[in-house]
């Protein structure tokens, strides 16, 4: 069942690679008394998600931030080295959005959000979406309709919004 406006988030623990190698984050201290920008991306370097939906978020950021979104975190399956890559390579961590490796897909799962196209090689993915998370319950989510778009949770409809 997928999560929906007024919920909690369920507490989950994302894999980084940090400066040691790789390092636990929880989300509950993340959300806590916050007001938080959550977006799901089916994966990194994947075709939609580098060229349009991450590079519109990047463009966004600061206006996104100036609107009272504390932090921006951009959840998606994949394992932390790979999230590490695309983060530095798309200038995502230079722009200081916070890439979180979902490496067993259980809270992709657990928010409902799990989708598996294994006909173009993605199984255990995250749908694509855009939730505003205030003090861990989402106020607002949007959620792709459509494969390979991302009209609805790219950084300008984001920012129209807030």
């Amino acid at each position: 069942m997928k999560i929906s406006n007024g919920q909690k988030l369920p507490d989950a623990r994302f894999t980084v690679i940090g400066a040691e190698g790789p390092e636990q984050v929880d989300l509950a201290p993340l959300l806590s008394g916050r007001r938080v920008l959550v977006l799901g991306m089916p994966g990194a370097f994947t075709p939609t998600c580098s060229t349009a939906h991450l590079p519109s978020v990047i463009r966004s950021a600061d206006e996104i931030r100036a609107k009272g979104i504390d932090e921006i975190l951009l959840i998606s399956v994949n394992d932390p080295h790979v999230m590490r890559a695309w983060g530095e390579q798309s200038g995502a961590s230079a722009a200081g959005i916070t890439l979180l490796a979902d490496a067993g897909c259980e809270f992709t799962e657990s928010i409902g959000m799990r989708f598996d196209a294994p006909m173009v090689g993605l199984v255990a993915r995250s749908l694509r979406y855009a939730m505003v998370v205030d003090d861990g319950a989402v106020e607002l989510l949007r959620i792709e309709e459509g494969r390979g778009t991302c009209a609805m949770t790219g950084g300008e409809a984001v920012l129209s919004l807030l």
